[in-house]
């Protein structure tokens, strides 16, 4: 049995268990498994990789996906890039890293956009923020970084008034805020100043309406949630646990 699994702190309602298993049953694949692994320190992670040899692939989720990269035997040129990592393939006993984040956001992204998108805020800092600015930077859109500690060359969100909502088309929200259960928290920019010519995109996918991405449908903005990414990043991840080692990048 092949069994694969994800890293996580809190799993609960984690997307990928339930996405893999109805993947196995309705494609006949029997010799497979996917199971959950809540670490409550990436400490533990040694302890996992040791008493499971079986493990042929995890994906790894919040808050995980930078601290893990210590482990990796390899990381590829991705990972280097962006920082963070959320898929990994073992291989006689290695830890190759990946990360399917930067393909399925700017797959999914690039769909949606118009010519007069030519600038987003990022909201958040963490590793799946790094996937983001990594795919806005291939798709030639600039960007500027919203945290709540902000540093050098960031804005704080008591920075964000009119003008930058205005002059940035499109608003990514790479935070927790609004995640099920906190579906009453929202990331906190000047909603007012939204118009139909605005695109927020939420990597949260449950709920599939944040509070984020409500707002912005009331004021005409183009809205999309992180489930399509999600689908894309478990097929990028299936074909990287199954293809073989040797030709992969």
């Amino acid at each position: 049995m092949k069994r694969f699994g994800l890293i996580g702190k809190t799993l609960k309602h984690s997307f990928s268990k339930t996405y893999f298993a109805k993947k196995f049953a309705e494609e006949g694949i029997k010799d497979c498994s996917y199971e959950n692994f809540e670490l409550s320190s990436i400490e533990e992670f040694s302890k996992l990789i040791l008493e499971n040899p079986e493990l042929k692939g995890l994906n790894v989720t919040i808050p995980y996906k930078e601290e893990v990269i210590q482990f990796l035997n390899f990381k590829n040129e991705i990972v280097e890039g962006v920082g963070a990592c959320n898929c990994i393939k073992i291989t006689n006993g290695e830890l190759h890293g990946y990360n399917t984040d930067v393909i399925a956001f700017k797959d999914s992204l690039q769909k949606l956009l118009q010519p007069f998108h030519k600038c987003a805020l990022v909201l958040g800092t963490g590793g799946a923020s790094k996937a983001v600015q990594y795919a806005l930077k291939e798709l030639s859109i600039d960007y500027l970084l919203v945290s709540r500690n902000k540093k050098q060359n960031q804005l704080g969100y008591e920075d964000i008034g009119n003008d930058a909502i205005e002059g940035h088309q499109i608003i990514i929200n790479t935070t927790p805020l609004g995640m099920y259960p906190n579906v009453d928290q929202d990331p906190p920019i000047p909603y007012q100043y939204l118009t139909p010519q605005h695109l927020l995109y939420d990597l949260t996918y449950n709920p599939p309406k944040t509070k984020f991405l409500a707002q912005g449908e009331a004021k005409g903005a183009q809205i999309i949630n992180g489930y399509e990414m999600l689908l894309a990043q478990a097929e990028e991840s299936w074909r990287i646990w199954n293809e073989d080692v040797n030709r992969q990048s």
